[in-house]
């Protein structure tokens, strides 16, 4: 599906409709979920990215990708599918010094750049709507040795939900700024099977926490993925 049909052009619309995009000072904390303040912060990308160069799969209006170039001193390339997104993210942290932002599918961009990154993360980006037999190798060949790759993604077991048997999309549904539903394909795992298809990648499972807020969620309603390059 192009960009222009799609639900993340759509959501894009709205939200410019709501009000144009302006200058921003970058978050002072990385967010993997949806609850601002829930669960670890940049840290599990590194202790010390200084310099290093990070890519980002799935940007939308750049506030990760800001707060690590910002507080960071990283270097971070964050890429969307959705131009529009990209305008935003550029009206609000093209004056941030160590930030770049570029459209296109998250795939193609890794296919046509040959720089090596310290980290790839994706935060209910790429990774999960990208099919993982060809998104994470892919990942994998432009990670230094040792490199990290991070990401969050709706938990399989949210609002009662069932992890799916097999490596098969399911259909999802994205809630849009005026409340409307979209529908979506979605690679849904627990845990076990995201280790099964990093494996395949050349990456190594790490760590998977499971998110949830204390007061809000019954359920967990992410899931937060960390790997390193073999």
């Amino acid at each position: 599906m192009s960009a222009q049909v799609s639900p993340w052009y759509a959501h894009a619309v709205q939200r410019l409709a709501a009000g144009p995009a302006h200058a921003l000072t970058p978050p002072a904390r990385m967010e993997w979920s949806t609850h601002p303040g829930l669960g670890p912060g940049a840290e599990i990308i590194g202790r010390d990215l200084s310099g290093e160069h990070l890519l980002e799969l799935g940007c939308g209006s750049g506030h990760n990708a800001a707060h690590l170039a910002r507080y960071h001193r990283a270097r971070v390339t964050g890429v969307d599918l959705v131009g529009l997104q990209v305008r935003r993210a550029r009206s609000h942290y093209g004056h941030i010094d160590g930030v770049t932002f570029a459209a296109g599918h998250a795939l193609h961009h890794l296919r046509a750049t040959r720089r090596i990154f310290g980290a790839v993360y994706s935060v209910f980006g790429a990774v999960g709507l990208v099919a993982p037999e060809l998104l994470l190798p892919a990942i994998r060949r432009h990670l230094a040795p040792g490199g990290v790759l991070a990401f969050s993604v709706p938990h399989p077991a949210r609002a009662e939900r069932h992890p799916l048997p097999d490596d098969r999309p399911r259909e999802d549904y994205l809630t849009l700024p005026d409340r409307t539903r979209l529908s979506l394909t979605r690679w849904e795992f627990d845990a076990s099977r995201w280790a099964a298809h990093l494996t395949r990648a050349g990456l190594r499972l790490t760590s998977a926490v499971e998110l949830r807020h204390p007061r809000l969620d019954p359920w967990p309603t992410t899931l937060l993925i960390t790997a390193r390059a073999r």
